[in-house]
């Protein structure tokens, strides 16, 4: 039982301690799945790879020394602990979006004026022994690894984990580069080179004569594998040419390129895209990826551009920040200030000449426009007074328009309009131009008033007429009226003559009957008081027939005054028409009979005439007063 004990003891150990008995007799190694094995050779018993190159630290050909070779997971045997130092390292993990620099420790020197070491083949730095015969340099490597696990010797390598580069929208990135051929002189950038996968590859790049420093190439927007050691990124925005504009290139890189301006223009060369200098090419409006410090894209307007020379108003260009208001000094001595506009235009196929010209707008505005505007208006206002300026505005402004127009021409420019805007003379010159200008719309202001009082005095007075037409016509129906009136008394008065005569003689004759019987004398006094009567009555008769008369004329006296009138309307209604309306009008107006209501008339002669006369007479004066008591 003992035996046994003792036998069983050793199996025990044997079963707990199998790692370190397989390792100590045999040689065991066992390497995990998600591990390596560096190894560190500690002593070689002989033979010509006993120890290490100068300058080495990793061994490739069995040399003491840490390994290159490194153990995959999986058993391994005749890896004796007193020769063989094993260490567990995990494996080398990039992630997304990540990639891995890597630092070799060891290998070649890098030649003179670089600063990257190249790529070799070595399975992604996994094969440390293929890296080191291949010729592998020490130090930061042009090559990288991307997302994923990696078996890498940390003996050899170090990895650095870096982010992807990302140039986001509306973006463009101006890549420097860190290494490669030197820029050749007189330029500012390297040379265009091809098949590097937008620097992406580096060494595909130094390969085909890349140059380092500044690149003529620039990235878009998107994501990429760029080395921070061999490439630098400087974001910046796309260049944009407004609607409206024209962007004129101009580029500090390239070959010279042959003129395309002629020898008429002699302010500056103009090249073909591509070449250095102002290329005849204009970039219409549009984003455009450009390389800042190569190319510079100066922004020509092709539309009617203003520039203010006033002090309290700029266009939103901002070329005419710095114009002012002019000050000129008039022919009598007085300065005073004018705000002038000027209208432009550059074609857009003239806008290269432009540039190439004065390099910038700003230029244009500040050595061409400024100076002739400015020296023309203060030649012009020596020519004159103030006043006369004033006055002569439209004509000087014409002027002006002309010369500027001419001068423009030459710079390729064209002159659209030249506006004079506010002036502002002295205050006492402007005082006594003001209290002119009063005194002549005064003036005008009085002369309307006139005119349109005598219009109103017209108005009236045709008003007047055209109101007077009715009392026109009824004066001249008066007059009618009054006339065969006036002619009526006068038969009255005669017929009532002739009716007294007859009277008397019928007195006469009854009286003459009655005295037969009295004396001679009776009868000679009855005669002449017949003949007495007889006189009186043709005295009254007389009388009563100039009375008509004077009263005749003095209703044709009034009715004259307003005979014009009586005559427009005979002339408007017709001679008939308006006599017979007016005779119609008075003989209702007036009651006038027209038929008498007893005729009194004689078919005898002699003394039977007469007595029915006198028959009727009297008859008509007992009806006169039977109707006179009737109506008391």
């Amino acid at each position: 039982m003992t035996t046994i004990l003792w036998w069983m003891i050793p199996l025990v150990l044997c079963i707990v301690l199998y790692k370190f008995t397989l390792r100590f007799f045999f040689g065991m190694v066992i390497v995990p799945e998600d591990r390596m094995g560096l190894v560190t050779k500690k002593f070689v018993l002989a033979g010509a790879n006993r120890s290490l190159p100068d300058g080495r630290i990793v061994a490739t050909r069995g040399e003491a020394g840490f390994q290159a070779q490194t153990l995959a997971p999986g058993l391994y045997w005749g890896l004796w602990p007193w020769q063989y130092a094993i260490d567990m390292s995990a494996f080398s993990i990039v992630p997304e979006g990540k990639i891995g620099l890597i630092l070799a420790k060891d290998g070649a020197e890098i030649p003179t004026g670089r600063i990257l070491a190249r790529k070799v083949p070595c399975d992604n730095f996994q094969d440390a022994k293929m890296f080191l015969e291949n010729g592998g340099q020490r130090g930061r490597q042009t090559a990288y690894i991307t997302a994923g696990s990696y078996r890498i010797n940390p003996f050899l390598f170090e990895v650095t984990i870096a982010d992807q580069h990302v140039i986001t929208e509306n973006r463009v990135g101006i890549v420097t580069t860190l290494d490669g051929e030197q820029i050749r002189e007189g330029q500012i950038a390297g040379r265009f080179v091809e098949g590097h996968n937008n620097f992406q590859d580096i060494d595909a790049f130094m390969n085909n004569g890349g140059n380092r420093g500044l690149q003529p190439q620039v990235m878009l927007a998107g994501s990429y594998y760029l080395n921070p050691w061999a490439v630098q990124i400087e974001e910046r925005f796309m260049t944009e040419v407004p609607i409206g504009n024209v962007g004129v290139v101009i580029s500090y890189i390239g070959e010279e390129g042959n003129d395309l301006t002629g020898a008429q223009f002699k302010h500056g060369n103009i090249v073909e895209k591509g070449y250095r200098g102002v290329w005849m090419e204009a970039l219409g409006p549009g984003k455009y990826p450009v390389n800042t410090y190569t190319t510079k894209v100066e922004l020509v307007p092709t539309t009617n551009l203003v520039l203010n020379w006033a002090n309290a108003r700029s266009e939103a260009h901002m070329l005419d920040k710095n114009l002012s208001t002019i000050t000129v000094r008039s022919r009598d001595g007085f300065p005073f200030n004018l705000d002038v506009a000027q209208i432009i235009h550059v074609p857009a196929l003239e806008a290269p000449k432009v540039i190439a010209r004065f390099g910038s707008m700003n230029n244009l505005v500040s050595q061409v426009l400024e100076p002739t505007i400015g020296n023309y208006f203060r030649n012009s206002a020596q020519d004159s007074d103030v006043i006369t300026f004033l006055t002569s505005r439209k004509e000087r402004q014409e002027s002006a328009k002309a010369h500027i127009s001419r001068v423009l021409e030459e710079y390729n420019v064209n002159a659209v309009d030249t506006l004079i805007g506010d002036i502002v003379p002295p205050e006492a010159l402007m005082k006594t131009l003001t209290d002119r200008k009063i005194a002549e719309e005064e003036q005008k202001t009085y002369q309307t008033q006139r005119m349109a009082q005598e219009q109103r005095q017209g108005m009236e007075k045709e008003t007047a007429i055209a109101d007077m037409q009715k009392e026109i016509v009824k004066a001249q129906q008066s007059v009618e009226i009054a006339q065969r009136t006036a002619d009526a008394t006068v038969k009255k008065a005669e017929g009532d003559a002739t009716s007294l005569k007859l009277q008397v003689q019928a007195e006469s004759e009854a009286t003459k009957l009655r005295a037969n019987a009295e004396s001679e004398a009776t009868k000679l006094r009855a005669g002449a008081q017949a003949e007495s009567t007889r006189l009186n009555a043709s005295a009254e008769a007389e009388r009563i027939a100039k009375t008509g008369n004077a009263e005749a004329e003095k209703i044709l006296a009034i009715g004259k005054s307003t005979a014009e009138s009586y005559q427009l309307q005979v002339a408007a209604m017709g001679g008939d028409n308006f006599t017979r309306y007016k005779i119609t009008e008075e003989i209702g107006k007036n009651a006038i009979k027209v038929i008498p209501d007893v005729l009194i008339g004689s078919s005898g002669s002699g003394t039977d005439g007469s007595m029915s006369g006198l028959l009727g007479l009297k008859l008509m004066e007992m009806m006169d007063a039977d109707k006179q008591k009737k109506e008391n």
